[in-house]
């Protein structure tokens, strides 16, 4: 197994970071998986931008993450659900469309991640990743412990930029570039 590090001489930068949670059935205070995420950012030292909850509707998800993207002051945002193989899980097919670079090993890490605690189940979900301009964009299954094995696994990681060999924070500059 790869052993992680990190970059001692480096402080860390905090982000900002958006959750938008996808139900028809939750409220922004039943909502329990976008709490979660939200404390454990916090606890790592990120601010959240911004909580909110859309129903399992293609064109308000895709509205919610557009308006997101947009926004200058976010620099990540995590979907949770939506993300499962039910008639009304359409999160994929919403957000998947505004990535100008899709993220193929966010989805084989989760998952390997995910089978870890969950086995074989970690099928039922399509967690999917990529590039939206210049944000960063994840989209999590509804479940507390999926949000927390993608945090603890890889975003807590990766979204630090004192994480050795290399993170996303460092090429946030970048993003932009032609």
């Amino acid at each position: 197994m790869f052993k992680t590090s990190r970059f001692e001489d480096r402080e860390f930068r905090p982000l900002s970071i958006a959750i938008v949670a996808v139900s028809d059935t939750r409220t922004l205070e039943t909502d329990t998986s976008g709490a979660l995420l939200q404390s454990l950012l916090e606890q790592d030292g990120h601010r959240c931008h911004s909580r909110q909850v859309v129903g399992d509707d293609l064109q308000h998800i895709r509205a919610a993450v557009q308006t997101l993207v947009a926004d200058p002051g976010v620099d990540v945002i995590l979907t949770t659900g939506g993300t499962g193989f039910s008639g009304r899980d359409v999160t994929p097919e919403a957000v998947e469309p505004l990535f100008d670079k899709r993220m193929e090993g966010f989805s084989v890490l989760f998952h390997q991640y995910s089978a870890g605690t969950v086995g074989t189940s970690s099928l039922q979900s399509r967690a999917t990743a990529g590039l939206a301009g210049t944000t960063f964009v994840f989209c999590l299954p509804g479940s507390r412990g999926a949000c927390r094995d993608a945090w603890e696994g890889i975003l807590g990681q990766q979204l630090d930029y004192r994480h050795s060999p290399c993170n996303f924070v460092e090429i946030m500059p970048r993003l932009a570039e032609k």
